[in-house]
């Protein structure tokens, strides 16, 4: 570039011009912070946020929908479905503060300690010139050059996600397994086909895409190996890290485009459900007790019969009561 011999050491010296008494050990640390800092506020938050306002549109438009609950797999109290999509919206509006509250650790950046955190042969006040970032100085370059705990946070905060994304994906594959054997209450959109010998089949891909990204987390290791004054495992943990965070940030995006903006709720299926459940009989319980709800759940579910059938059997309500009594719209707020 300067009209020098290749491979000759002027008119730019190496050591002298271009690493200007800078050191690796303290210049990867400080690149890998920048980095990822970068690529979280630039990708991973805003894939992050367009998820949450798109499960936000989808909780308004299923506010009205009631359906029955499942705890430990089993029927349990309605709620509506804008409040099921809500609890999902409230994840990752929590995954995202969870993110945001680690940075300040990794905004601390180990530039100018040099090789063992001295600081010998460094020149003051270069990286704010050079960056114009308000990254912070690392306040104690020894700790900063020799451990990564900050990517250990990040990256605890990335777990959080993870797991955030994994339930609301199950979730969701479980709600639209189906079509005519399974849940059925939702309805996933068909990016592609599903199976090469069952025709018409449709996978939640989605779904199972966001899973596998989820299940691909490794940095707490490469934190702990560090030793002594230096943490060799710095590659490791940088390519886990940017890998994470584009593999969270690009999931996101897709899951989002490709499958919450195309759900569909299936408003008869889940009417059908509910009017079916035995749980709403668990309003009965404030009218006669839990014996004797217990009773009608039970010898309703012998029989294959209703909730009305059995307890207008029993004789321990009337026809009317129960249709007074037992509202599942009414359900899903405190009575």
């Amino acid at each position: 570039m300067h009209g020098g011999q290749l491979g000759s050491k002027n008119p730019v010296h190496p050591n002298d011009h271009v690493n200007m008494g800078q050191s690796t050990n303290d210049t990867f640390p400080s690149a890998m912070n920048i980095a990822l800092a970068l690529e979280i506020k630039d990708r991973l938050f805003p894939a992050l946020e367009n998820l949450q306002k798109s499960l936000e549109a989808k909780s308004k438009e299923f506010k009205d929908i009631v359906k029955i609950g499942r705890t430990h797999t089993q029927d349990a109290a309605p709620l509506t479905l804008g409040q099921e999509f809500s609890g999902y919206v409230q994840q990752i509006k929590n995954a995202i503060e969870r993110i945001r509250l680690t940075l300040p650790h990794l905004y601390e950046l180990p530039i100018g300690g040099t090789a063992v955190g001295t600081g010998l042969t460094a020149h003051k006040g270069i990286v704010a010139e050079l960056t114009g970032i308000p990254f912070t100085h690392s306040p104690n370059l020894f700790e900063g050059i020799a451990n990564h705990d900050s990517f250990v946070e990040v990256h605890g905060a990335f777990n959080a996600l993870a797991a955030s994304l994994f339930k609301i994906s199950n979730d969701i594959r479980f709600l639209g397994s189906g079509p005519r054997c399974g849940l059925e209450e939702l309805t996933l959109p068909q990016n592609e086909p599903g199976s090469s010998i069952m025709p018409g089949k449709v996978n939640p891909a989605q779904c199972d895409a966001l899973t596998m990204v989820c299940a691909q987390m490794a940095v707490t290791l490469g934190g702990a190996n560090g030793h002594f004054e230096l943490n060799v495992c710095t590659p490791l943990m940088t390519k886990t890290m940017m890998q994470s965070v584009r593999l969270l940030s690009d999931i996101a995006v897709s899951f989002k485009v490709n499958c919450v903006d195309g759900i569909v709720a299936n408003k008869d299926r889940i009417n059908k459900v509910v009017q079916e459940s035995l749980m709403l009989v668990t309003v009965l319980k404030e009218h006669i007790g839990y014996d004797k709800s217990c009773q009608i759940a039970r010898a309703a579910y012998k029989n294959g019969t209703t909730l009305k059938e059995e307890a207008v059997k029993l004789g321990f309500v009337s026809a009317t009561q129960l249709d007074e009594w037992v509202r599942p719209e009414k359900m899903v707020e405190p009575m």
